[in-house]
């Protein structure tokens, strides 16, 4: 398994890594993930939730019984319950989104696969993805997994990123780009 040297140096990868291990040994991995893709949707969808991992004036205690509670609600797993508990203890969670992402990458390196995100000015058919998907995954020579955006301000075209690296081609690009040859 290869993991980026910028996972395993950051904070968030660290506590990542470690949960990951934790969940390997364990046998948990999968289930640890759809706890993390869970706690990622409540933050997002509760601002209460975004403001108990944010807080400093939420003491570690008070984090630590507020998130038990969350988790029994969530129904999430024994293994994330408890490192919950401990990035409350060792105030942390307010790196919860990163450790997240960190976790997402490093199992998605174990098995072998890649994260695209794909941005078109409209939206894609079931078609076009699939054929999308092929051809990132021939490119990459691992396993794709896509993840769409919307965005009319493209025009037209797609802006495909893998990682740290970017495809742009979008007509709005393309515009801009022959816009800055005519002005020279």
């Amino acid at each position: 398994m290869e993991i980026s040297a910028g996972i395993k140096a950051s904070l968030a990868g660290r506590y990542a890594s470690a949960l990951f291990d934790l969940a390997s040994e364990a046998g948990t991995v999968t289930a640890v993930e759809s706890d993390l893709d869970k706690l990622e949707t409540g933050l997002a969808e509760s601002p209460e939730l975004k403001m108990l991992t944010t807080n400093p004036r939420v003491t570690r205690g008070q984090a630590e019984k507020a998130l038990w509670g969350v988790a029994a609600i969530m129904g999430l797993s024994d293994l994330t319950q408890k490192f919950l508990g401990t990035l409350a203890q060792n105030r942390r969670l307010r790196d919860l989104s990163g450790i997240i992402r960190a976790f997402r990458s490093i199992a998605e390196a174990q098995r072998g696969e890649v994260a695209a995100e794909v941005t078109s000015a409209h939206a894609l058919t079931d078609a076009q993805l699939a054929d999308l998907k092929a051809k990132l995954t021939a490119r990459e020579g691992r396993t794709v997994k896509l993840s769409t955006k919307v965005a009319p301000e493209l025009l037209g075209g797609l802006v495909v990123t893998i990682g740290s690296k970017r495809i742009d081609g979008s007509i709005r690009t393309r515009l801009n780009s022959l816009s800055q040859a005519m002005k020279a």
